[in-house]
């Protein structure tokens, strides 16, 4: 490169933080970010349905901000960059952090669940970073379970909360997030859900916004 050349590049004055969340799919992205958010307060509360809300909401607007962006044909290379990042790094909080916190506590923040609430932010971490290195290793194939399985089965295992004896649900939520957290890191091949997958999990949001909205009022009532 030339020294002119140099000195142009060097001009080139980068973006600001924020021009990236007038992007559409990262907007998106942002908004995932808040239901999940939402999702650790209420669980912190222990206001498990309006968590579960919020979490499969989280998997809506992750779902979303893809299929947004790739329907998007002005989109610059830097705002693809940029949304890549951001939507590794939601997903870690929402499907990682998110289903570590709502076991601590389901399980009153006793110390012993701390190794579990450990094994799913490590799993979650390790599993987003290696997809990050090496991408799907066929075509719509994964190595390892995707993270936002875990709370698409999650708040399925939420429904059956209030049939199950407390001293009963509490190990069989620990055995399940574990159980996950293994599935993420596994050597074994999953398939990527795309497609008519969409209309599924929109579907699947708002059955069960319907029944936890309903647990709510019925125990405000």
């Amino acid at each position: 490169m030339s020294s002119v050349e140099n000195k142009n590049a060097q001009s080139i004055t980068p973006p600001t933080i924020l021009s990236f969340a007038k992007d559409l799919p990262n907007l998106c992205s942002l908004a995932g970010l808040c239901s999940a958010v939402l999702a650790i307060y209420f669980a912190i509360l222990g206001v498990f349905p309006a968590a579960m809300i919020g979490l499969i909401w989280a998997v809506f607007f992750d779902w979303s901000d893809g299929i947004i962006a790739r329907r998007m044909k002005n989109r610059t290379k830097a705002q693809q960059d940029f949304g890549v990042q951001l939507d590794s790094l939601i997903d870690i909080i929402s499907f990682g952090i998110c289903p570590a916190i709502i076991l601590l506590s389901y399980g009153n923040f006793n110390p012993w669940f701390l190794p579990g609430a450990f094994c799913i932010a490590i799993a979650g971490v390790l599993r987003l970073s290696y997809f990050n290195v090496f991408g799907l290793i066929e075509k719509s194939t994964y190595q390892g379970l995707a993270l936002d399985n875990n709370s698409i089965i999650l708040v399925l295992l939420f429904v059956f909360e209030s049939f199950i004896n407390p001293s009963l649900f509490t190990p069989l939520l620990y055995v399940v997030l574990l159980a996950l957290a293994i599935l993420n890191v596994a050597p074994i091949k999953t398939p990527k859900l795309s497609g008519a997958w969409y209309y599924g999990i929109t579907a699947y949001a708002f059955v069960l916004t319907l029944f936890y909205g309903w647990q709510l009022l019925h125990t405000n009532s």
